[in-house]
C-alpha cells in the first residue's frame, strides 16, 4: 500500500469489479483509450483476477493499483514492464466524476517512486491519444517530454485511426 496527501493506492484486485467495471465500461470515460472500453462484466473479472496474479508474482509483467479516495475507488494506476527490462510504461484512469483534481498525477508520481525504488525503472515512457489533453498534461505534470507523434492509433471504441503521442523520462527526473 502507498499513501500520497489524498490517497491510498493499494494492489488493484477482484474486490474492485463494481467500481472498476462501472468506469472502465463507460464510453466517455474511455473513449481515447486504446484497451477500453470492457464489453462485459465478464472482462473486467478477468482483467482483476490477472491483477491479482501478477502481484503474486516475484517478477510481475505489471502492477496495477486501485486509486482510493477517503475510502472510496475512483480509478486504477499501473507500471507496466518493457522488453528493456530498465523501462516500465505507465497507464492510468480515473472516474470521470474526479477528473481535473490532479489525482492521476499524484497517483502515477507516487507509484513511480516506487517502481524506481523497487523494481529497478531507471526509465518510464507512456503512450496517449493525441486529443487526450489531460493524459498529456499528466504526463507534462510528472516531468516527461514528447519524444514522438505516430499515425495509426487504433481506440477500442472508434473506427478512426488517430495520431499517437509518446512521452518519456528517466526515473530520476521524476517531479
Amino acid at each position: 500500500m502507498i499513501r500520497t496527501e489524498r490517497l491510498i493506492l493499494k494492489p488493484h484486485g477482484t474486490e474492485y469489479i463494481d467500481t472498476t467495471h462501472a468506469y472502465s465500461s463507460d464510453i466517455e470515460n474511455t473513449q481515447l483509450m486504446m484497451f477500453l472500453p470492457n464489453d462485459s462484466r465478464e472482462e473486467t473479472m478477468e482483467f482483476l483476477m490477472d491483477c491479482e496474479r501478477q502481484w503474486r508474482m516475484q517478477r510481475p509483467d505489471y502492477l496495477e493499483f486501485a486509486v482510493l479516495l477517503d475510502g472510496v475507488h475512483i480509478g486504477a494506476v499501473g507500471i507496466y514492464r518493457c522488453d528493456d527490462p530498465d523501462t516500465w510504461e505507465f497507464g492510468w484512469i480515473i472516474d470521470k466524476h474526479h477528473w481535473g483534481r490532479g489525482y492521476a498525477f499524484e497517483a502515477a508520481r507516487a507509484i513511480a517512486a516506487a517502481g524506481a525504488e523497487h523494481y529497478g525503472a531507471k526509465r518510464y515512457i507512456a503512450h496517449c491519444d493525441s486529443e487526450n489533453k489531460g493524459s498529456a498534461r499528466v504526463m507534462e505534470k510528472l516531468g516527461m517530454r514528447l519524444s514522438e507523434v505516430h499515425d495509426g492509433r487504433k481506440n477500442r471504441s472508434s473506427d478512426e485511426e488517430r495520431k499517437e503521442f509518446l512521452y518519456e523520462m528517466a526515473a530520476d527526473a521524476l517531479k
